[in-house]
């Protein structure tokens, strides 16, 4: 079990309630933060950041655990979206932060009364300025968290492209297809990329979607569990085979292409 830092006290209880959540899901599947980065494609360093509390993470990454630990995803992300919410909302509070009217120094009684009604216009149209200002931070909040979760995609993409590769402390994972076809492409629900070369000793999200795939395409693999071992490297080259393809083993832009394309057999 993981010995994990008090979370930040000012964290909203939606907020809190995911992030424990996470917690959870990695402590049962006993991956290090390594290994998350091999199977979900997040860095180390964005997990250290998710799990303690100091950034939000993306949906994706959300995703990716639930998947790992074997809990519900839409259960999860609707609590992620709940808790991005009042993340966002929580940023705009500190944004627009009230000044100490403490501070402010006191009026006799007959300086004030010349000025009563100057003084309640004033404190009228302060408060309506200040609920626009509130308003405009929230929606900046909400910009800034959707760049956010943005720029987290576009690096989980560059961390992708390199796939990693079978250590000895790999813990397996069985992953599950969600086949389904879009405008004329199968996809399994794990990746979406029709390039990245994989081959042999290659792990992670990209080889179990070639996994699910080869087997709708009928050379099944074996186990969907994202190792590319020797079965998975045999149902390739079979499959090449049958596509007319370059029998080489590797999955590479024109084996993703007969993969998401070819017909069940």
């Amino acid at each position: 079990m993981s010995r994990w830092k008090e979370l930040p006290a000012e964290l909203h209880p939606h907020v809190h309630q995911l992030i424990v959540r996470l917690r959870g899901m990695k402590d049962r599947s006993e991956l290090s933060t390594r290994q998350l980065t091999a199977k979900t494609g997040y860095s180390a360093k964005s997990w250290q950041r998710y799990l303690n509390g100091r950034s939000l993470p993306p949906r994706e990454a959300v995703e990716a655990m639930a998947r790992i630990g074997g809990d519900d995803p839409a259960r999860l992300l609707l609590m992620h979206e709940i808790a991005a919410q009042r993340w966002a909302e929580g940023r705009a509070v500190t944004t627009d932060a009230p000044e100490d009217l403490a501070a402010t120094p006191a009026h006799t009684l007959t300086e004030q009364q010349p000025y009563g009604r100057h003084l309640r216009v004033a404190v009228t149209v302060g408060a309506v300025v200040s609920g626009l200002s509130v308003t405009a931070a929230l929606l900046l909040a909400m910009q800034l968290t959707e760049a956010r979760a943005q720029l987290a995609r576009d690096r989980s993409d560059a961390v992708v492209a390199a796939p990693a590769t079978v250590t000895e402390s790999l813990v397996p994972v069985i992953y599950t297809c969600r086949l389904e076809q879009r405008d004329g492409r199968w996809y399994a629900g794990l990746s979406r990329t029709t390039d990245i070369p994989l081959s042999n000793t290659h792990v992670g999200l990209e080889v179990a979607e070639a996994q699910c795939l080869l087997r709708r395409a009928g050379t099944a693999p074996g186990e969907i569990d994202g190792v590319f071992g020797p079965k998975t490297r045999r149902a390739v080259e079979r499959m090449q085979k049958r596509s007319g393809l370059v029998v080489d083993g590797v999955i590479g832009p024109r084996t993703w292409q007969a993969l998401r394309k070819t017909a069940t057999t």
